[in-house]
């Protein structure tokens, strides 16, 4: 793991929140000079820290508006079956994340579609014929509570970098 300083920790964090804002802008935020923002920014990026930038968009806007959050039981555990299953599931772009998780069901599929039809197109199409899907349980969205993709940085201590 990278160490990271507080300055670091607060270049994430104004840019988790302002991702076009100039790089002038932000070394003036975080009291560095320009070239100082953008070599660490630079490092953080080969660090695979920062990994990319990119618009958010409300699904709604676009059509989508249908959310459901798929349970998915594999019906054999080994590297090849799970293999094969993770090659399917990057290949539907109705698929926006994909989890393996602990407990009863393999993995938590989350899917963006226009509605119940274009699901069941989904479902009947691409998931259902997978091979080695053994039990599927789907949970529509009703309401999105909170929507965000910055991490709580703020909680973090400074490791291993300078205070």
């Amino acid at each position: 793991m990278t160490a990271l300083d507080r300055t670091d920790l607060r270049l994430l964090a104004i840019l988790q929140t302002e991702g076009r804002i100039t790089n002038a802008e932000l070394a003036e935020r975080v009291s560095l000079s320009p070239s100082a923002c953008l070599r660490r920014l630079q490092r953080l990026e080969q660090d695979k820290i920062i990994t990319g930038y990119a618009a958010q968009i409300d699904p709604q806007a676009v059509g989508l508006g249908l959310q459901a959050f798929v349970r998915v039981q594999l019906s054999k555990h080994e590297s090849a079956a799970i293999e094969s299953f993770v090659e399917l599931v990057n290949g539907w772009d109705e698929v926006v994340a994909c989890h393996a998780l602990t407990g009863d069901m393999d993995y938590l599929l989350h899917v963006h579609v226009a509605d119940l039809k274009d699901f069941s197109r989904f479902l009947l199409d691409h998931l259902l014929n997978a091979t080695g899907v053994a039990d599927v349980n789907s949970s529509f969205v009703l309401r999105t509570v909170k929507r965000s993709l910055a991490l709580p940085l703020t909680r973090l201590s400074v490791r291993g970098g300078v205070d």
